[in-house]
Order: C-alpha cells, then sequence, then structure tokens
C-alpha cells in the first residue's frame, strides 16, 4: 500500500456515486459511477485520485499518483529554492553620536543595503534626552544622506516610546 497524502482522496477512500472521469493522456472518459471508474484505472494499473472534489460531479483522474505526488515534491523544493528571504539588519544610533561615527555606521548600512536586507536606524534616547527627539529627527535624516544613493526609506522616522525608528530598504536595480 502507498502512503497516501491527505491532500487528495485516492481509490477507496472516493466516497461520490457518480465522478466525471480524466484518462491518464488528459482525455475525457465521461460520467460513470465510482466503481466503474475504480475498475477502469485498477485494469490499467494506476490510481484513481479525485483532483476536483467540489464540482459537479466531483473530476477524478487516472494517474501514478507515487509519480505524482513525488513530482509535486519536486516542483515545490524548486519553488522554495527561487524565494528570496529578506533579513532586517538594525544600527543604533544615539543622540550625541558625532558625525563620523555616523559615517561609520553608514557604511556598515550601506553593506547590508547593497546584500539587499533592509536596514532599521534606531536612535535610543536615555532620561532627558528624550524631550530633545527634534536632535534624533537630524541624526537620522544625516544618516539617510549618507546612504541615500542606494536605499529608499519604507519607514519614515517616527518616535516610539524611548526610541525614533527609521526603515530603510534596498532601491530595486
Amino acid at each position: 500500500m502507498k502512503i497516501i497524502s491527505k491532500d487528495f482522496f485516492v481509490n477507496e477512500e472516493i466516497r461520490a456515486k457518480e465522478l466525471r472521469v480524466v484518462g491518464e493522456d488528459g482525455s475525457q472518459l465521461g460520467i460513470m459511477s465510482s466503481r466503474d471508474a475504480l475498475n477502469i484505472s485498477e485494469e490499467k494499473e494506476l490510481d484513481l485520485v479525485m483532483i476536483s472534489p467540489n464540482a459537479n460531479p466531483p473530476v477524478c483522474k487516472i494517474m501514478d499518483y507515487g509519480k505524482f505526488i513525488y513530482e509535486q515534491s519536486k516542483k515545490d523544493k524548486e519553488a522554495k529554492k527561487k524565494q528570496k528571504v529578506i533579513n532586517i539588519k538594525e544600527v543604533r544610533l544615539s543622540p550625541t553620536i558625532e558625525e563620523h561615527d555616523i559615517s561609520i555606521k553608514a557604511n556598515n548600512a550601506r553593506k547590508f543595503l547593497i546584500a539587499e536586507d533592509k536596514v532599521k536606524v534606531t536612535v535610543r534616547f536615555r532620561g532627558r534626552e528624550a524631550d530633545y527627539s527634534y536632535v534624533g529627527k537630524k541624526i537620522l535624516d544625516a544618516f539617510y544622506r549618507k546612504v541615500e544613493d542606494v536605499c529608499i526609506i519604507e519607514k519614515e522616522a517616527k518616535l516610539e516610546g524611548r526610541n525614533m525608528i527609521m526603515i530603510l530598504s534596498p532601491k530595486k536595480a
């Protein structure tokens, strides 16, 4: 007996009285009882697989189910390979940061953006520094000017609690 996926009803699992049956070559065999369709598939030493259970009557296809599942898993793996995972890297700054330090952090962010990662730039306020949030906005603007050739602002600078956050994403080529 074959290992059966829960996605499809196969052979004896099909409970419908009448089925629209499609042959292994894609030809229409017509509407028939499930017993007749099962007999045809057994004569050809193949499986009867319900591919469209919501149709009226349900559509079944005569095919090699093991081969079908194998090809589906190959397609799924191939699709997974083509996915691009986007990481978010964080760069932390403080309101008292010097110009040279901003340049160094901007160069690091530039490397992340070139590698097609998003960058979350955070200015962290401590104590009374939070009263001067405009300083954080100036720092984030200066930071963006240093990397604007390789990125766009995905989320504008916004004060969230004691942090001012801006998210940058790489420019599309």
